[in-house]
């Protein structure tokens, strides 16, 4: 290729092999003609790479958490930064924001940054408030800084904007409407398992991380209710442990499984084998208040109603799309009988699900992905005399 055409590098600190967003931005900006390398982390149990368009490049740190994973993992980043041919590179979070900006000026090339969420705002970090104090911080300092910047919905565009000084862009996080290539394998096993669950029980599911504010704990409870129901939790994190014991304290074996992770092939084919998605976010920050959880569209894409919080983006879409039931608070009781009443109403569910399959096309990464070739094209075709090929 000719280096006529930007190089760009993108990072993250996530396992790559699971982080569905950031392939499909990577594979978006080569499509559109820029070379492109996703930088992200590699754990002690990461799967191998699947092959992409787009170049992948892992970190491996001693460290596998906390502090001092965060502190190597910029520093090994920076070096590796400045080690690279480039033309741009993007920060994806405050978690690699301080790296990509020295970086950027010692190589003297433009900055991106990509805010997947409201960072200094999540469950994890609202109430600790030294750290939360050096993430605002680090935001003030840095996020002004940069030359371009885009976030996932309309509501943290505007309070980013406002704050920071500096006009965000909105590309929502939406999936594909067909099964790109290439991709992980399918695992078969899975799917048949959830397959035959489904032909005898309701399946109600979680994808996603299980950490803190997603609505776990109530869920769990709920599920002492509700009869012929399976709930299946795809994903993992740090609750993971203590959702376990409370499964096995409260003999709730029977009801509950545990998928661990599973690829993004799997968990799209075994999504549509659900009866209802959950999307379940607890007002623990203004992060969740104001996000717009990819899972959202994936229940969508798999023509799965879903429950969701009455925050203001899930609001203004159940308003447009109506695919899914706004719960009000996150009891057990509570969700017990909005899911219950929910499946035994069979003209409403019919409804909703007839609103998935409507709103599949419109909903589509396909179409959103525009959105952000405009902000790299604009940039690139302002500020450079190279036409991108």
């Amino acid at each position: 290729m000719s280096d006529a055409i930007p190089r760009i590098i993108l990072t993250v600190t996530n396992d790559l092999t699971y982080d569905q967003r950031m392939i499909r931005i990577s594979q978006a900006l080569c499509d559109a003609g820029y070379r492109v390398v996703l930088v992200g982390r590699e754990r002690k149990n990461s799967l191998p790479l699947e092959p992409q368009d787009f170049r992948q490049h892992r970190i491996t740190c001693y460290f596998e958490k906390g502090k001092l994973f965060y502190l190597e993992y910029n520093w090994r980043l920076y070096h590796y930064l400045i080690s690279q041919r480039l033309n741009g590179i993007c920060a994806i979070d405050l978690d690699t924001i301080v790296p990509v900006y020295f970086a950027s000026k010692f190589l003297k090339v433009p900055r991106f940054f990509d805010a997947h969420e409201y960072f200094e705002e999540v469950p994890e970090v609202v109430n600790r408030p030294l750290i939360k104090s050096i993430w605002e911080k680090i935001a003030n300092w840095f996020i002004p800084k940069f030359d371009r910047a885009y976030t996932v919905c309309e509501s943290l565009a505007d309070i980013f904007q406002k704050k920071y000084g500096i006009p965000f862009g909105v590309v929502r996080n939406l999936p594909f409407s067909e099964v790109p290539l290439p991709s992980p394998p399918v695992n078969e096993q899975v799917v048949d398992q959830i397959k035959e669950l489904a032909e005898h029980k309701k399946i109600i599911l979680y994808q996603g991380a299980l950490n803190e504010g997603r609505g776990l704990e109530a869920t769990l409870d709920a599920m002492h209710y509700l009869e012929d129901t399976i709930l299946l939790l795809a994903g993992d994190g740090d609750l993971g442990s203590f959702l376990h014991q409370r499964v096995a304290r409260e003999y709730l074996r029977k009801k509950v499984i545990f998928l661990g992770y599973v690829t993004p092939s799997t968990l799209r084919a075994i999504t549509p084998f659900a009866t209802l998605g959950l999307n379940l976010l607890e007002p623990r920050g203004k992060s969740y208040y104001f996000s717009l959880a990819n899972k959202t569209f994936d229940y969508i894409q798999a023509g799965v109603p879903a429950l969701h919080p009455d925050f203001p983006e899930y609001r203004r879409l159940m308003t447009e799309f109506q695919t899914g039931i706004l719960v009000e608070r996150l009891e057990g009781n509570y969700l017990a009988t909005v899911i219950a009443e929910l499946l035994d109403n069979a003209p409403q569910y019919a409804v909703l699900k007839a609103n998935c399959r409507l709103a599949q096309n419109k909903l589509v990464w396909e179409k959103e992905k525009e959105r952000l070739t405009e902000i790299y094209d604009g940039f690139y075709k302002i500020n450079t005399n190279e036409p991108l090929v």
